[in-house]
């Protein structure tokens, strides 16, 4: 089937009333005093996060808000896919799809619809397995697989010619689009993109500080912030048992992200993600019940022999915007794919669209209207 089909989102009411109930009868456990976020999320902050999601979140108002974004679906290689296609009324504008990053989801590229829309004819992605785009029919959804499905929604949409923008693991799909379609991506743009060194010593000769910096923020995340990542490559379907079951259970493991790849600026993750633009997000993982299938790309990542053998350099053009949580080394990014845009910025995180928006919208426009010169 290669129909496309209008979407609107419309959860039923027993299902809302379902995540309140099951939301104020949380069992909670205890914790060692003192800990902070050293040991995960601290009950107290969760506690009031549950509860506001529970009181006084408006899932109603989040859903009409989403829904002011046409949405469609259609089915590419046996899996449903779910994407926003916002049409600009500029007719010069560049067709641009954007592919997120896992515990994300289209909704938080919201914030950045509006400041984009002049120049772009926006395609929001849900990668396949998230929210919408879920569950997964089948195994095998690997970045190779997710890319060339997003290469024919493309298609199917008419864009002949586009851009492409992602971040983190939608980063590397972004990559890929690039890779698999080069007559036809104009260009990629990435954030949160993970860069990795080849193993030749020569590639740590001569590292900036900026760059030893960002080494050391990679060393810290493999030796401390890699237990989600562990769970997920191995076992993401006995995860899956206790997140769908609970929802302050995928809650805590969706917000303990947003705690650590946020600008570190931000005390709490709402300080840094508008409160109810993140509770939104995590009730799209809740209501399609897709934290499993959400999960398994890391595992076919994981258990994806080519995923990480040596790839011919693509040559499509690509622009990178770090935050200041990044770990992207330029000589690492320019192995792999020819860097014709590169910008430091001087705030925001792994979310830079929900973070800081405006940054976020104004790197994608320099770097798109700069290829076009």
């Amino acid at each position: 089937m290669t129909e496309i089909r209008p979407f609107r989102i419309a959860v039923d009411q027993a299902d809302v009333d379902d995540l309140r109930d099951r939301l104020a009868r949380t069992r909670w456990g205890s914790e060692i005093p003192g800990q902070g976020w050293q040991r995960g999320v601290p009950v107290d902050y969760l506690r009031g996060l549950a509860r506001y999601w529970e009181r006084e979140f408006d899932w109603r108002a989040a859903e009409a808000r989403l829904n002011e974004m046409p949405q469609f679906v259609t089915e590419v290689d046996g899996q449903t896919l779910h994407f926003a296609h916002i049409r600009s009324a500029n007719p010069a504008a560049t067709p641009l799809l954007i592919s997120h990053d896992w515990p994300g989801s289209f909704a938080l590229y919201q914030p950045v619809v509006e400041a984009l829309s002049p120049d772009f004819h926006l395609v929001l992605a849900g990668n396949p397995g998230v929210a919408f785009s879920g569950p997964l029919s089948s195994p095998g959804w690997n970045t190779t697989r997710s890319a060339a499905a997003l290469n024919e929604i493309m298609s199917r949409l008419g864009y002949e010619r586009y851009g492409v923008q992602g971040n983190g693991g939608g980063a590397a799909i972004a990559v890929e689009m690039g890779r698999q379609q080069p007559g036809r991506v104009i260009g990629v743009h990435v954030n949160g993109h993970i860069t990795f060194p080849s193993g030749d010593p020569a590639e740590f000769e001569g590292l900036t500080e900026a760059e030893q910096a960002r080494l050391g923020r990679l060393q810290e995340f493999r030796d401390d912030k890699m237990g989600f990542n562990a769970i997920q490559s191995t076992r993401p379907q006995t995860l899956a048992f206790g997140l769908h079951d609970s929802p302050v259970g995928q809650l805590a493991w969706i917000v303990e992200k947003f705690q650590e790849w946020t600008d570190p600026a931000a005390t709490l993750p709402e300080d840094a993600v508008d409160r109810d633009l993140l509770l939104t997000n995590v009730s799209l993982y809740w209501f399609t019940g897709t934290a499993g299938s959400s999960a398994n790309l890391y595992w076919e990542m994981a258990h994806d022999p080519s995923a990480w053998a040596p790839k011919e350099k693509s040559t499509v053009p690509l622009g990178v915007a770090l935050g200041v949580t990044d770990i992207t080394i330029r000589r690492f990014a320019e192995r792999d794919t020819p860097v014709a845009h590169w910008t430091e910025l001087p705030a925001g995180g792994n979310f830079l669209s929900a973070e800081q928006p405006k940054m976020f919208a104004d790197d994608v426009r320099a770097f798109f209207l700069g290829l076009t010169r």
